[in-house]
């Protein structure tokens, strides 16, 4: 193929894709350079990164493909899927994402670009939905406390067995599942508890109650499916009473839609409930991305893992939404952390929450009775078929026992027909769902048939077939969704106006540049989103048999391959569904190496002070003892202090987990040595590839001495943090990590020495397409280009500020990486001004705060990324030197030390427009402080929020509506 470059200029395509992406103009480029001082991005370059570790050769990854060329290659990759009519079930059903919340939430920039609402203000949208999210939870399941989503229902049930064990102070670690519950769930937990010295058994009910009476003492839980996987509806108040009786906590793993008709596990007893809401209108995309849920009793408030939305008040007292104190637990309590959850499966719990908005209790109930009225037809036709299914309680799913001869025969029929049946060893199982319709049922009876034709009308059976009658036991009698919410918005047009509401609410990057350092929040381009929400990626079942898959297959080794290649590794597992699970993945192959050479005893990971949060917190989950680094004054690594610990835990030493460049954002120039000193003292270098932004094309991890590195591909590769996810992490090791990538026993990935991560084999694979159209439409010169102009916007817009705020970090050269942090602590005692007062004031100049307080405290960290203008560039710093202009008058006394712009911002339009006005600066200062906001002004929709009055009276489902007059 012959590249774009190749051609003589007036030949080249009209979208050559790199140009798009990248904000600033070739024009531009001279003029930022010369700013620096420089010639050239070479010269750039050579001033940024140590000689030492730069690449010496292009990447190899083929010639850059057009737009149009890209999608016509993802059209083909799609048709080699063979999307089947899936009866699986297991956790996952075909649903119908109503097209209102498709177009406008789903395909919506507005809602897919916004990032977590750590700043929230400027994300009432996104709270108000995922506070719904949490009210639709804790409801159906009649537990008083849910979280803002998990990353899949596997992940959410080895939580809340950390969460149990946890609870008895680890005194008791015996944690038993229901060999009925969801194959992948038990494996996700087996891989957990193992690094955790779990006890983790599995066994059926009586096993369970069994245990529970000969030694209860030594049990911290159980886990129990409702309904089971294979279908079956149990009424366990018998069990749950054992078990609490015997100071176990329970978890049931159960089904939102289930739970609209069967009584919910908050009034069989449980304490726990976890779950997916994929099939509240999510695409099933081949495992993910979907939110999963995790409810529970008050008293497991300070243990709930992962985010919490939370009602508080504002400055003028108007009821408003936050992230509650525990929600970033795992940041502050580092290696204390029981959990390392980060990234909440934000955009599909606002689907999810939507779709119960859209239905209403009334509407989610119709849907669980249809679903529940087909399968009923279906065991009444195979009764008649001499298949009847397994006796009991059932809602959407049977199993019908059949010999390997007959199973092998109805397989076949069914595949004729384009139909997925889960298969046992000794039947199949058949799941319905939203989707299901008379010609499905027709299809799936005649596999059943002696030669293929149903001596019946399934009109006919239909007609004769009511649903049984659910026993008294298990049946709902309890109110949910009674929120005014779930009833107002029914209608479409009314539907719309809902959505958009919230989308105005919010500051995305349909708004502004979003400059959070370490978060990467660049052009998610529409070309890359497109093939998200096709057909041919969204259907498939995740257990779909490997010959339906090839597209999505092919898809996945080549975005491997250019993986490997852009990171100097061997190979790579896109499994990890999180940055946090990229480097929990990472850390158990490094512990499953030092085991098969037996040298399990090496427990001992050495993490930076400067790390992310979520570093000890992984370490400790993957079995690691976390032994600090200190930070030289510099910012750098204290390579003496590394030197002593690595001699002094040699015997133990099993990793360092580093972040490169370093989160203060400069090349250090001892990595080589860093990675020297471990590998000398038996250990093995886990980078945090968090910074690789600053690092493709220009300089590979595998080349100057890691053995393994997570890519968050929610940063560098362009796939949009959807509010606070979904996310994907990714890990590329070196070849003698290889055979220690996560497997999954339901399928067959690369690895298998070490369990699964996620529930689904390929994390969340409906996303992938994103960065692979990214690598595609770069290719390996426009990906290198892209990495020197997000170093060049970093340091033009560190040069430009640094007259008016310290530019606290820097490397050999006097450059910054890719981010750079302003140090705003001298403002408290000269101003009275906290990074905070900046944040706030920062949403009145229309723009989203940097990163405040990581990893220094009092200070603003900045990423601008390649994607952003030099006219957003500039913009945005002449809103900061602006700002640091209001200091320098509090400073000086001719403005308020307490009562200023920034103390008091965001000024909200209610606040600007009111008939009182009483501050010392006029309504203009407050409001429209800088020129470009006369011809485009986002309004705060709240006032500064009270933190600490929302953690003194935690509030986390839907308050009354009469609270917002």
């Amino acid at each position: 193929m012959t590249s774009h470059s190749e051609l003589p200029s007036h030949l080249r395509p009209s979208d050559v894709f790199a140009p798009r992406h990248l904000g600033p103009r070739e024009s531009d480029f001279a003029a930022m350079l010369a700013a620096l001082g420089h010639q050239s991005f070479d010269e750039l370059v050579r001033a940024t990164i140590p000689a030492s570790i730069r690449l010496g050769r292009p990447l190899d990854l083929g010639p850059a493909v057009g737009e149009h060329r890209l999608l016509e290659e993802l059209r083909t990759l799609a048709g080699d899927n063979q999307v089947l009519r899936s009866f699986i079930g297991q956790g996952y059903h075909d649903t119908i994402t109503p097209p209102v919340i498709l177009r406008n939430i789903l395909e919506n920039p507005g809602w897919y670009t916004a990032y977590t609402p750590y700043q929230a203000e400027i994300s009432q949208g996104r709270l108000e939905a995922l506070i719904n999210f949490q009210t639709m939870v804790a409801d159906l399941t009649a537990l008083p406390l849910a979280n803002a989503s998990l990353l899949d229902e596997a992940t959410a049930g080895a939580e809340a067995m950390n969460m149990c064990v946890e609870a008895h102070e680890r005194k008791r670690v015996v944690f038993w599942v229901d060999a009925a519950a969801h194959p992948q769930t038990i494996e996700v937990m087996r891989t957990r508890a193992q690094p955790l010295h779990i006890d983790l058994r599995v066994g059926d009910r009586a096993a369970i109650a069994a245990a529970l009476a000969a030694d209860g003492a030594a049990i911290a839980g159980v886990l129990v499916q409702y309904p089971t996987t294979d279908g079956q509806v149990v009424d366990d108040r018998a069990l749950i009473a054992a078990a609490r009786a015997a100071g176990a906590r329970v978890v049931v793993a159960t089904d939102l839609l289930a739970l609209t008709v069967l009584t919910p596990p908050g009034e069989l007893g449980a304490e726990i409930a976890i779950g997916s809401s994929q099939r509240f209108g999510v695409p099933m995309g081949f495992g993910g991305p979907h939110a999963a849920f995790l409810a529970t009793t008050d008293g497991f408030r300070r243990q709930l893992p992962g985010r919490i939305i939370g009602v508080s008040k504002d400055a003028r007292g108007k009821p408003a939404y936050r992230l509650s104190l525990q929600t970033r637990e795992q940041h502050i309590r580092r290696e204390r952390a029981t959990s390392n959850i980060c990234t909440a499966q934000v955009l599909l719990a606002v689907v999810a929450s939507m779709y119960a908005v859209y239905h209403g209790p009334v509407g989610l109930t119709a849907i669980a009775r249809r679903v529940r009225g087909w399968t009923a037809v279906i065991a009444a036709g195979l009764a008649r078929l001499g298949h009847a299914p397994r006796a009991g309680t059932f809602f959407d799913t049977l199993r019908v026992d059949l010999d390997a001869h007959r199973q092998a025969e109805v397989l076949a029929a069914a595949l004729e027909r384009g139909i997925n049946l889960r298969r046992y060893a000794d039947g199949v199982g058949i799941a319905c769902d939203e989707t299901t319709a008379e010609g499905d049922v027709h299809a799936l009876l005649e596999a059943f048939a002696p030669g293929g034709e149903l001596p019946f009308s399934v009109t006919e059976l239909a007609a004769a077939t009511p649903p049984p009658a659910l026993p008294a036991s298990v049946t709902r009698t309890s109110e949910f969704l009674t929120h005014e919410v779930f009833h107002r918005h029914h209608a479409e047009h009314e539907m719309l106006r809902y959505i958009h509401r919230l989308e105005a609410k919010d500051l995305s990057l349909t708004t502004s540049m979003i400059s959070l350092g370490s978060c990467t929040m660049k052009l998610n381009a529409t070309t890359e989103m497109i093939p998200v929400t096709w057909p041919e990626f969204g259907r498939l079942h995740p257990f779909a048999p490997a010959e339906q898959t090839a597209g999505y297959r092919a898809l996945f080794n080549q975005l491997e391959a250019w993986l490997c290649e852009i990171t100097g590794f061997a190979a790579c597992s896109l499994q990890p569904n999180s940055g946090a699970q990229g480097e929990y993945a990472g850390l158990l192959a490094i512990r499953g190496y030092h085991a098969a050479r037996g040298e399990a005893h090496r427990d001992v990971c050495l993490i930076p002070m400067s790390a992310h949060g979520t570093n000890p917190a992984s370490a400790v989950l993957a079995g690691f003892k976390v032994v600090p680094i200190a930070t030289a004054a510099d910012g750098t690594i204290d390579l003496a202090d590394l030197r002593a610990k690595a001699k002094a835990h040699a015997d133990k030493l099993g990793a360092i987990m580093v972040t490169y460049p370093s989160t203060h954002g400069v090349f250090e120039e001892g990595i080589r040595d860093l990675c020297a000193v471990v590998h000398e003292h038996g250990g093995q270098v886990y980078l945090d590839g968090a910074n690789m932004n600053a690092q493709v094309g220009l300089c590979r991890p595998g080349d100057y001495g890691a053995d393994v590195c997570h890519l968050n591909l929610h940063k560098t590769f362009c796939i949009p943090h959807g509010g606070g996810g979904p996310g994907m992490g990714p890990i590329a090791v070196a070849a003698h990590l290889a055979p220690y990538l996560p497997g999954h026993p339901l399928a067959t990935p690369k690895g298998g020495a070490v369990g699964p991560v996620s529930a689904a084999p390929y994390g969340s694979p409906s996303i992938l397409p994103i960065s692979f159209a990214y690598i595609a439409m770069m290719g390996g010169e426009g990906l290198t280009r892209a990495t020197q102009v997000a170093i060049l916007n970093a340091n033009y817009m560190a040069k430009r500020l640094e007259s008016h705020y310290p530019v606290l970090y820097r490397g050999k050269e006097g450059r910054v990486a890719h981010e750079f942090i302003l140090d705003t602590r001298g403002f408290k005692k000269s101003a009275g001004i906290e990074a905070e007062d900046i944040a706030k004031r920062l949403m009145d100049y229309g723009f989203h705060a940097p990163t405040m307080s990581f990893p220094v405290p009092g200070t603003l960290m900045i990423e601008p990324t390649e994607s952003e203008s030099k006219q957003e560039l500039d913009r945005f710093c002449d809103a900061l030197i602006a700002i640091r202009g209001e200091i320098a008058a509090i400073e000086a006394g001719t403005m308020d030390r307490t009562s200023n712009p920034l103390k008091q911002a965001p000024h909200t339009a209610a606040a600007v427009t009111g008939s009182d006005w009483d501050r010392p600066y006029s309504r203009e200062q407050a409001a429209y402080p800088a020129p470009w906001l006369r011809e485009h002004k986002y309004w705060p929709p709240v006032a500064r929020i009270d933190n600490a009055y929302g953690d003194r009276n935690l509030v986390c489902t839907c308050p009354p509506m009469e609270s917002f007059q």
